[in-house]
């Protein structure tokens, strides 16, 4: 994730901001351009039609916001001469729950700040983004459900066949945190579920649509093998001894399918993150540290780059700094994950993955 500047006064933005504090300009996210900009009024709303803005970021297109934008769950804009209703991320979406229930309107909200930063992460690695509707074989989308006690419905996040499916009571923090406990993961977070679900939906698409399933067996295991028996072995006995060492998270040891996505999602939480550490700046030189084994700076675009090692030594310092960070507030590690040699090499097949098909390497614009 990147920062951003205001085209009016240049205060200093955040992705998910819709008014400029400083100057109270109206911004909106323009994802063709990988830009939040100010906008001005261009044409006002006649009958039931949008308003239409001009963004200073490209002064000649008109655009509008997205129909979530009402809702208070999008900033992201649909340019004026398209006949969608909804923007890059959110026509993904095919069902959403009843917002009419201030409660689940809340929770929804903050399911949508998850699922946009992880559609923002698609767009920068140039992944195919195709939704249900204008590709039902092959297409994204997207069902944000509410659980039905009446009916005795229980939601469960996943996904299948393009279809994720995420549990709005997930939006929950004690429910989340609840659920975290309960099934012994140290870390469990709304964009860390779209970003593992969408790891499923990339593997059909790359791996095994893309013709490198045998690579990627080579790498994470026989994916053939009964995936029920699997789950249900490893929620009955654990993980096998020593899994730290081939596996990112216990739940990575379940089955090559779960390998993969954890293995997945740790890459985009890795690029992400480094990206905004170079957007703040920031450098790692610990005084303590007379090796200088901990010393990173990230002078390098993190989803554009094809060297996996690059991207573990800027990595490693910043999460023990990060971790060290967190404890001296009285909380636990903030990436609580150790990264052995035969994961570093499964990201690496990651990284080979999301880059096959890119375009010449580019900066943020």
């Amino acid at each position: 994730m990147r920062l951003f500047n205001c085209q009016v006064c240049g205060q200093m933005l955040h992705f998910e901001n819709t008014l400029c504090v400083k100057c109270g300009a109206m911004l909106g996210y323009l994802p063709q351009r990988n830009v939040l900009s100010a906008l001005e009024p261009a044409e006002e709303a006649g009958g039931d039609g949008p308003a239409l803005w001009r963004p200073k970021a490209m002064p000649r297109r008109l655009a509008r916001f997205c129909e979530n934008a009402r809702h208070e769950a999008c900033n992201w804009m649909v340019p004026a001469e398209s006949e969608e209703r909804f923007c890059l991320s959110c026509r993904h979406n095919r069902t959403i729950p009843d917002i009419s229930d201030p409660v689940n309107k809340a929770q929804w909200q903050k399911i949508e700040i998850a699922k946009h930063r992880a559609i923002y992460s698609f767009i920068r690695l140039w992944l195919p983004l195709r939704n249900q509707t204008d590709d039902p074989e092959r297409g994204l989308a997207f069902d944000i459900l509410a659980d039905m006690p009446e009916a005795g419905q229980r939601v469960m996040t996943g996904h299948d066949n393009g279809l994720i499916t995420v549990a709005l009571i997930e939006a929950d923090d004690t429910e989340r945190v609840k659920r975290q406990t309960a099934m012994g993961e140290p870390y469990r977070t709304l964009l860390g579920h779209f970003r593992h679900e969408s790891g499923h939906y990339y593997w059909d698409r790359l791996v095994r649509d893309g013709g490198r399933l045998e690579e990627c067996r080579a790498i994470f295991g026989d994916d053939t093998q009964d995936y029920g028996a699997a789950l249900q072995r490893h929620y009955s006995e654990g993980p096998p001894p020593g899994w730290r060492e081939n596996f990112v998270s216990a739940y990575a040891a379940a089955h090559p399918w779960e390998d993969f996505a954890e293995s997945w999602a740790h890459y985009l939480h890795i690029v992400d993150t480094l990206e905004m550490a170079r957007a703040f700046g920031i450098g790692i030189a610990p005084v303590a540290d007379r090796t200088g084994e901990l010393a990173a700076e990230v002078d390098f675009n993190p989803y554009r780059s094809t060297d996996i090692q690059a991207v573990m030594d800027a990595w490693v310092p910043l999460t023990v700094t990060l971790n060290s960070l967190n404890r001296c507030m009285g909380e636990g590690d903030l990436y609580p994950f150790v990264l052995s040699p035969a994961v570093v090499a499964k990201l690496g097949f990651i990284q080979s993955l999301v880059h096959g098909e890119v375009p010449p390497d580019e900066e943020a614009l």
